[in-house]
């Protein structure tokens, strides 16, 4: 498997990017989205336009600390755009780019894979326990 290197073609510059490779940098991308706060960020925002507090109540058990850092981390990627207010108080309201409506779609996907599935889930979570609580 190769690393990140950089590669010349007709147009210009383009990267090769591999998230298996240790130093690659697509996979802190994968990591932002993919972990449990990135994630359910990233698709509670895909119907729209939400402020803070509104994001938390909606990620249910996410800390106040844990959603400041997940939004931080999403838009230094370019996935979620934040917009500061010239209010008093001050508003903030985050929203998805671009690029950010196309990673939530893909995610709501595998969302929706996974509560669809969870009956299997759960019988196979009972199997496995009953088996290992026989031993």
């Amino acid at each position: 498997m190769e690393s990140v290197e950089t590669t010349t073609a007709a147009a210009g510059e383009d990267l090769a990017f591999d998230v298996f490779a240790r130093a690659c940098p697509s996979r802190e991308t994968l990591g932002h989205v993919t972990g449990r706060w990135g994630s359910l960020t990233v698709t509670a925002l895909y119907d729209g336009t939400c402020r803070f507090n509104e994001l938390r109540r909606r990620v249910d058990g996410v800390s106040e600390k844990m959603l400041s850092q997940t939004l931080h981390a999403l838009e230094r990627d370019g996935i979620v755009h934040r917009e500061a207010q010239p209010t008093n108080p001050p508003r903030v309201d985050y929203e998805l780019t671009p690029l950010g409506r196309g990673v939530a779609e893909r995610l709501m996907a595998l969302i929706d894979l996974v509560e669809a599935d969870m009956p299997q889930v759960i019988a196979a979570r009972e199997r496995y326990d009953a088996e290992r609580g026989a031993l």
